[in-house]
């Protein structure tokens, strides 16, 4: 995480809770809002006898919205959360439902549910990540700037690949599931020397003003100073690099390898706290189950970038709705020349965050005014609106989770 006041996790914290104490040198990573067991969100309004979201939504499950509430048997299916990343996170996925199932009935102490989970990044400063198998041109064109990288894979699977570019899809996931399997499961004492190689090549390469970009130069420089020998290094060369500008996101279905990089984000994703992780982390390492779960689908980077679309029925609306059941995520951007703005009910709970901006917001459900400035996070229960009179001179951005089935 970010350090300080450096993290936007650590500014929304500070400036919607004024007792709040941000440490300078402390990293500030993740904010969680919702109500899974490892991270359930503590109610601050203390006229209301129970502590946690959970416990409230446990008591009051008709505040999910009746289809959900059947849907997903009366708990809420999402995760809402804010990620600031200084260093990257691991290169890892998230299981399919039935494979989450079987994980966690094995290992449950590395994989603490069994559920699913799909995960959408919708940056808030400019934002990177490495997310989903390049085009094969991409990675047969760094096997031969990078010999480092074929003398891990080895010429019978580097050749298979290039073989493949003209066989069917189904040929070219399975050349490429071999090359990267190989490289995963390289021999440690093999990868670190061969790594090291290859970041004293490029240092000196960049030292003498050359142009390294044809190695992916400056990105592999990055990650061996936060990771030192570490193998996720050399995935740079197999996964799309992509990056975000504040509004874009990116959808991560089941098996989609990624790791985010640097950046600020909030991100939804089904109730879970399932990965399967690979490198550039300190935590479990699961390789072989991450090279069999994982998509080998190839494409390019402009694909990985999901696009909202403006609401018809509000133009301050934008709608990211990924194709998966358990959560929908709106951008509400609501200009300075709007004094009141209904945040409008859905057949569904929902958590709105607010990240510019101020109001005084009412409800019915609510029995007295609420003020909501950055970092405010409000549960918001299905079938209920609220009105904003806004008091900031340069409008509000919300984003608000919530289910659409």
């Amino acid at each position: 995480g970010k350090r300080g006041l450096q993290s936007e996790v650590a500014k929304l914290v500070a400036s919607s809770d004024p007792l709040a104490r941000i440490q300078p040198e402390r990293p500030y990573a993740e904010l969680w809002m919702g109500a899974h067991p490892r991270g359930d969100a503590v109610i601050r309004d203390n006229r209301i006898p129970q502590k946690t979201l959970g416990q409230w939504i446990a008591d009051n499950p008709g505040c999910l919205g009746a289809k959900v509430k059947d849907a997903f048997q009366g708990r809420l299916p999402f995760l809402f959360k804010v990620l600031s990343v200084n260093t990257a996170l691991s290169i890892q996925a998230h299981p399919n439902k039935e494979l989450a199932v079987k994980l966690h009935a094995q290992f449950p102490e590395h994989y603490p549910d069994d559920n699913h989970k799909p995960e959408m990044a919708i940056a808030l400063t400019p934002f990177e990540g490495l997310c989903g198998f390049r085009p094969v041109e991409e990675i047969v064109s760094f096997l031969h700037t990078v010999p480092e990288l074929q003398a891990l894979i080895g010429e019978v699977a580097a050749e298979q690949l290039e073989r493949s570019r003209s066989d069917d899809p189904r040929g070219v996931s399975a050349a490429l599931r071999v090359c990267f399997t190989r490289l995963m499961k390289s021999e440690k004492k093999f990868f670190v020397d061969q790594l090291n190689m290859l970041v004293k090549r490029i240092s000196q390469e960049a030292a003498e003003g050359k142009d390294t970009s044809g190695s992916n130069g400056d990105l592999l420089l990055r990650l061996h100073s936060q990771y030192p020998g570490d193998i996720g290094c050399f995935t740079i060369y197999f996964l799309n690099l992509v990056r975000l500008e504040p509004g874009e996101a990116m959808f991560l279905g089941a098996n989609e390898p990624h790791a985010y990089l640097h950046g600020d984000c909030v991100e939804c994703m089904a109730c879970s706290d399932n990965t399967v992780r690979a490198g550039l982390t300190p935590k479990f390492i699961d390789v072989l189950t991450l090279c069999e779960m994982l998509n080998y689908t190839p494409a390019p980077s402009s694909s990985k970038i999901f696009l909202a679309t403006q609401s018809q029925l509000d133009p301050n609306v934008y709608l990211y709705d990924p194709p998966v059941p358990d959560f929908a995520i709106m951008r509400i951007e609501i200009p300075s020349s709007i004094k009141l703005y209904l945040v409008s009910a859905v057949d569904s709970a929902s958590i709105l965050l607010v990240i510019q901006g101020t109001a005084t917001g009412t409800s019915t459900a609510a029995a007295s005014e609420m003020t909501l400035r950055r970092g405010s996070v409000l549960f918001i229960s299905a079938n209920e609106s609220i009105s904003l009179h806004l008091s900031s001179p340069d409008g509000m951005l919300l984003f608000r989770a919530c289910c659409l089935l």
